[in-house]
């Protein structure tokens, strides 16, 4: 939790893109690679087959380029966008709830999409997405993409798989007899108010809810009381993938919304545990590698966005993140990923994710929304029960 605060503190203020500053000129021409290469990632986005062997796709860059990767691994968006504030990192794998930020606060520099010659093989719907293209100029490539799903014990739920959200956001018994107070988890981030706004748009629709990332006051409102409703169920929040799995395992943890690599890694442990795709929907994540303003290895961050769009890449991130590959033909073919990864992992989905974004003040459903700085603040309150 510290952690978080120290992110979302770091964050001072909230932009609106009528005041948004025309972009820098990007990169002309490729050169030499400077040696080096610095990145901030989630946790499982960039493997040197240290966890499996099997999952490395930066050795081979390495030799290939001379460009010595370093991984810094964030555990939120406010994080990353703390820490590409700081500088230091040449890229960045952002969320959208902190592309844009990245972009309007003059953090992330225009890319020169010519220079990355796999770009034409990207997946249509991502070309132009709204979270890395700002006035018909890309900020980045994409990554990979994918929902924020359900995961849950298995045990606890015998033979009866949650279908709706409300296992965590509702007091109740379990299949196994016992209440889930206590034995749930949420996410500890203030986009996560976008989940309690998308159970919102299903079961109160007298709200008028359209989009989960842009409230009025009164939807907001009732999305903030959900969530101190949930905080009397919410054994911790969690942020660390890695500590997620330790509660899960050992810490009678039962349900909670996740990440397909946590529940990845422990069902190739051999846990009981799976996850669902709820019938109200997901949010979900858009990933896209952007590139520091002041980066000091901009020839290697432009090599590593190619090599991060070749096919084995992708199809390789995709299987071992349960996540979706942004580049259609890592589909097929892919050993780890197998034909059939990319429908498991919901290819089909995407228009039933709500993929995360900043909220602003000037949004499109409505006149005024709540912005985010709200949502960090009000949040930080939920968590610490007020």
């Amino acid at each position: 939790m510290k952690q978080v605060l120290k992110s979302c503190t770091a964050i001072t203020a909230i932009f609106s893109f009528a005041t948004a500053t025309l972009a820098q000129e990007p990169l002309k021409e490729l050169g030499k690679g400077e040696g080096a290469l610095s990145i901030v990632a989630w946790a499982g986005y960039i493997e040197r087959g240290e966890t499996d062997k099997n999952y490395d796709w930066v050795t081979k860059f390495e030799q290939e380029t001379g460009c010595k990767v370093t991984v810094k691994t964030a555990a939120t968006s406010d994080e990353m966008v703390a820490l590409m504030n700081e500088g230091g990192f040449d890229l960045v794998t952002a969320s959208g709830d902190a592309s844009l930020r990245l972009v309007a606060g003059k953090r992330v520099q225009p890319i020169n999409t010519d220079l990355i010659p796999s770009w034409k093989t990207l997946d249509e719907r991502l070309q132009n997405a709204p979270w890395h293209t700002v006035g018909g100029t890309h900020y980045g490539t994409p990554y990979v993409w994918g929902p924020n799903v359900l995961m849950y014990n298995t045990e606890a739920f015998k033979d009866q798989p949650p279908k709706s959200w409300n296992v965590v956001f509702e007091e109740m018994t379990l299949p196994d007899g016992k209440s889930n107070k206590g034995r749930v988890q949420a996410y500890d981030g203030p986009i996560y108010i976008a989940d309690a706004a998308l159970y919102l748009m299903a079961h109160k629709p007298e709200l008028g809810i359209k989009d989960p990332y842009e409230l009025n006051e009164d939807q907001y409102k009732a999305a903030l009381d959900l969530l101190r409703g949930q905080r009397q169920l919410v054994g911790r929040y969690w942020h660390d993938a890695m500590i997620q799995i330790d509660d899960f395992k050992n810490e009678g943890v039962v349900a909670s919304g996740s990440w397909p690599f946590q529940v990845n890694l422990m069902k190739a442990e051999g846990a009981k545990i799976d996850s669902t795709f709820p019938e109200e929907g997901t949010t979900g994540w858009a990933d896209t590698t952007m590139l520091h303003v002041d980066s000091e290895h901009p020839n290697c961050a432009y090599m590593w966005m190619e090599h991060s769009l070749s096919a084995k890449v992708q199809g390789d991130v995709a299987a071992w993140f349960g996540a979706v590959p942004s580049v259609p033909a890592a589909c097929k073919g892919n050993e780890l990923l197998t034909d059939e990864g990319c429908a498991t992992n919901g290819f089909d989905n995407f228009e039933k994710i709500s993929f995360w974004r900043t909220p602003v003040s000037k949004c499109e459903s409505q006149g005024e929304c709540v912005p985010y700085h709200r949502w960090v603040s009000d949040y930080i309150g939920v968590i610490g029960g007020r």
